[in-house]
Formats: structure tokens, sequence, C-alpha cells
């Protein structure tokens, strides 16, 4: 049986741009992008914290170190600069190969720069 898991994703990033008229796609910080092991064209999924739109595009390579996420084509409606985002990748696995699988979480901070990497999601822990 074949999984499809969580490979990588960057978390709370801030979109810089927003381009109706590029050619769709999203632009990529090219550290973060290798941070994440994101290839150049790759498919992603994207996630607006702040107006819960959810979509799937490709990746494609911004100046490394330049901060740069960028919406472009017809997903520049689905977010705007300085709104907050998530960009995920995945992949199919064996289910054998599951049990030895961890993805690669690249949490940035406000300029898009790499606050902190993990492979493991925190428990989620109930209020009191």
């Amino acid at each position: 049986m074949q999984r499809i898991m969580l490979k990588s994703k960057l978390h709370r990033v801030t979109t810089t741009h927003s381009d109706l008229n590029y050619e769709g796609s999203c632009a990529i910080d090219e550290t973060l992008m290798d941070a994440a092991d994101i290839k150049e064209y790759e498919r992603i999924d994207v996630w607006n914290i702040n107006n819960g739109e959810r979509f799937s595009t490709y990746a494609i390579r911004a100046e490394r170190n330049s901060g740069i996420i960028s919406v472009n084509g017809s997903a520049a409606r689905k977010a705007a600069p300085g709104d907050l985002l998530i960009i995920a990748s995945f992949m199919s696995l064996d289910d054998s190969e599951t049990k030895r699988h961890a993805p690669r979480l690249v949490y940035a901070d406000s300029e898009n720069r790499i606050a902190r990497t993990s492979n493991q999601i925190p428990a989620q822990t109930a209020s009191a």
C-alpha cells in the first residue's frame, strides 16, 4: 500500500508579492526551498492562514536570501502581500517506509528567514 505523506513544509512564511499577470506559480526564496527540499517545478500546496484559502501550484526559485514569497497568476487572487502562508510538499511512500519517515519542517521569521527547523510537529495538548 502507498500512502501520501508530508515531505516538507514552510511554516508561516509571509507573502511578499502577488502578481496576477505573472505566469502561474509560487516563487520561493531558494534558501527556503533548499531547507524544505522543495525542487523547482515541484507541486506544492499553499494554505493561507489569513483568509483560509487553499490551493495547489508549483514552486519556482526566487533569488537566494531575498525572502521572496510571490504568489502568481490566478493564485494571486488567493494571497496578498503580508498574508501568512504554509507551503507544503508531499511524497508517496510504501506503508513500511512510513515508520522511518520524518518530514522537513522549516519555521520562518517575519522576514522569511529560517527561524528553526524540525522533523516533528509538537503534540497538541488539551487546554485547561
